[in-house]
């Protein structure tokens, strides 16, 4: 298992993270209503919106999944974060970063994942809207279009979170 490495400016991507002033709050419909829909729409068993903090991942909102955090170390989505296209795994029990993983070889048993950077409008990647099945698979360019606007959608309900500048 590869443990992903830090982003450039880390220090700036966990402050801009934690201004949202998000990580363990209750969860919320309008996120929840995202992450099952995504469900519906790819058939995928998991999709997890996911935030990436210091030591771990944190799941805002989870689809078919019970635990809401895991450490960041073993994360697929703090690869993710590393980029600004979707990261696609097809086959994860293949690919040297993730083959003995504790999330692949026990539970969840991952064995496909697809990961779409939450780039925030300072422009860091805070997480990522995630999908995740125990099947390999491969997603096509139209999965991949409805995966990058509904991981715009997340972004936009996110930046809500933002804080606001004082009225002048």
């Amino acid at each position: 298992m590869k443990e992903p490495p830090l982003p450039p400016r880390e220090e700036d991507r966990l402050q801009a993270l934690r201004a949202l002033l998000i990580l363990d709050t209750p969860p919320e419909e309008r996120f929840d209503r995202l992450t099952a829909f995504a469900a519906q729409e790819f058939d995928m068993p998991i999709v997890l919106l996911s935030l990436i903090d210091a030591q771990r991942q944190w799941f805002k909102a989870r689809h078919g999944l019970d635990v809401c955090e895991t450490a960041r170390g073993i994360s697929f989505c703090a690869h993710a974060i590393l980029q600004d296209a979707v990261m696609e795994v097809p086959d994860a029990a293949q690919d040297e970063r993730f083959a003995d993983n504790p999330l692949v070889i026990g539970e969840p048993h991952i064995r496909f994942y697809a990961g779409a950077p939450l780039k925030m409008p300072g422009g860091h990647n805070i997480g990522t809207l995630c999908l995740i099945d125990r099947s390999p698979r491969r997603l096509d360019a139209i999965d991949l279009a409805i995966l990058g606007s509904l991981r715009d959608l997340a972004v936009e309900e996110l930046a809500r979170y933002a804080p606001q500048e004082p009225a002048a």
